[in-house]
């Protein structure tokens, strides 16, 4: 699995020119699935994001979790995480999982989010072609990759 955590003053998803999920200050996840994630990945990841301390403290140190601050959460599927750029101009995306796959894991991901975050995790809508809007805050951007935890 494959994330862009984005530190936001707020963000929203919207589709079809309907408001779908929105968040105050908190984080903004773009979620990639590969064809070879499982729920250790997404449970592992859960476990990080929930951890991260990239909030200021009372000294404006990013010293803060998520819990700490206080922050939301906003989680959208986005498969073209998983381009791979290797040969050519276009993006090939073998890597990126099926529905099959993807769907359940993106769903554990948010359920698990949310369990730990002690509230609900707002969403995208998998498939759909959607407008996200952010106010990025620092900027402040964080990737990470469970095919590379070490």
């Amino acid at each position: 699995m494959r994330i862009v955590i984005q530190r936001v003053t707020k963000a929203s998803v919207t589709i079809n020119g309907n408001l779908k999920s929105a968040i105050g200050k908190g984080y903004l996840i773009l979620l990639g699935v590969a064809d070879n994630d499982t729920q250790e990945d997404a449970n592992w990841l859960a476990k990080k994001v929930i951890s991260l301390r990239i909030f200021d403290d009372e000294a404006g140190v990013m010293n803060k979790s998520i819990l700490e601050a206080g922050g939301e959460i906003l989680v959208v599927s986005q498969f073209t995480l998983l381009a791979s750029y290797k040969k050519g101009n276009r993006p090939s995306w073998l890597h990126a999982a099926k529905h099959e796959l993807s769907i359940p894991l993106y769903e554990h991901f948010c359920n698990t989010l949310s369990t730990l975050l002690g509230s609900p995790v707002g969403r995208g809508e998998f498939g759909a072609d959607m407008k996200v809007e952010l106010l990025n805050d620092g900027p402040a951007t964080i990737c990470m990759d469970t095919h590379n935890k070490e």
